[in-house]
Parts: structure tokens; C-alpha cells; sequence
């Protein structure tokens, strides 16, 4: 099967409130999964804390990846020692912690069922008029290997087999049934984040 690009759009999106803020769902698995059902293997989002201080939603059947994209952000699980996280800076923790947060900010989400599903998330900032191939972090070869690239700011062109997909701010490409790694190539200074998901 040749691979297929699926572009998401603002329009695309699914948002929702939550204690501290607001969550924009970029995109979700399976396609059909509710999160408030807690049935989905994997989700990404980006959320906007709009409160000085707050409280994570606990996820104890999931572990996330978290980075900033802009604003500060402070993070302390269990009552332990608080971390503080830079812009694309990214960290990973058990959503079953009690994860307290300080600081006002729009971050990046990745969520995955353990023993489901693992992943990886990164973040890319490429120069103008720059070529590159996707880092791939995990090694497993798998037929339902999903890729999501979602841009921060800039704009790029993602290209995998031939295929070929314009992709610009706050916008994301979602990737499936692929087996060569795609190319970006940006005609400006751009920034993404880039989410691999292996269901198990």
C-alpha cells in the first residue's frame, strides 16, 4: 500500500476546556476514539494555560510528552522537585502523576497507552531554504506507523514516495502506510514538531 498524506487544518480541530486552560486536539487514534471516553491509543494536542498556577488532568493508563511552544512552564510531579521547561524543550512523564504546573504558556502534547503504543516526539528548527530527512527515533518496523509534523511557524514541503504536501503555521500532515522517510524542505526559518507512533 502506498502511503497516504492527510493534511489538518484549524478547521480540523476539536476544542475543549480544561481546568487551566484550553486543549485544541489535532488529532487522535483511532480516527473514531473519544478522549473523555479514555479509549484512544494515542493523541496529540496543544494546549493553552491561561492560569498562573494548575493542576494536569490525570491519565494513569497513558505517559506523555510535553514541550512548550511558547511561554514559561514549571512542572512538578508527585509533590517533587519543579523542573522548568524552555520553549521546544521536551519532556516525558507518567500521566498517572499528580503534575502540578506554574506558569502561563501553549504547549505540545503527545499521549500514549502503555503497553498499547510507544512514540516519539521532537522538535525541528530549520533554516531557509533547507532540505532534511525526518529524524526517525524508534527503530520498529511496522505497517501502522504513524507520523504526525505540525508547524509551529514557517512554513515547509513535506515529500515521501513521490507524494508531495504543502504544510504551513498551525497546520499538521499526518502519515501512515509509509516505508521510505520523508523529506522536509523549508523555504523559510520554520519550526515543527514531530510526533512517531508505533501501535504495538
Amino acid at each position: 500500500m502506498a502511503s497516504v498524506l492527510h493534511k489538518i487544518t484549524p478547521e480540523d480541530f476539536a476544542v475543549s476546556n480544561w481546568s487551566g486552560g484550553t486543549t485544541t486536539q489535532l488529532a487522535i487514534g483511532p480516527a473514531e476514539a473519544v478522549y473523555a471516553d479514555r479509549d484512544f491509543l494515542w493523541r496529540i494536542s496543544s494546549a493553552t494555560v491561561t492560569l498562573p498556577e494548575s493542576d494536569f488532568t490525570p491519565l494513569k493508563d497513558y505517559i506523555r510528552y510535553i514541550s512548550p511552544l511558547q511561554g514559561e512552564m514549571n512542572l512538578s510531579h508527585n509533590g517533587g522537585v519543579e523542573r522548568s521547561l524552555a520553549p521546544f524543550e521536551i519532556h516525558l512523564f507518567d500521566g498517572a502523576d499528580a503534575t502540578h504546573a506554574r506558569g502561563t504558556c501553549t504547549d505540545f502534547n503527545l499521549m500514549l497507552r502503555k503497553g498499547r503504543c510507544e512514540g516519539s516526539l521532537c522538535c525541528l528548527q530549520v533554516a531557509e531554504n533547507a532540505v532534511l530527512q525526518l529524524p526517525q527515533q524508534l527503530v520498529r518496523i511496522s505497517k501502522n506507523k504513524v507520523l504526525v509534523l505540525y508547524c509551529v511557524y514557517g512554513e515547509g514541503m513535506l515529500e515521501i514516495e513521490g507524494q508531495v504536501c504543502a504544510v504551513s503555521d498551525k497546520e499538521a500532515v499526518l502519515v501512515s502506510h509509509f516505508s521510505a522517510w520523508p523529506s522536509l524542505k523549508c523555504s523559510k526559518s520554520s519550526a515543527f514538531m514531530v510526533a512517531e507512533i508505533v501501535p504495538l
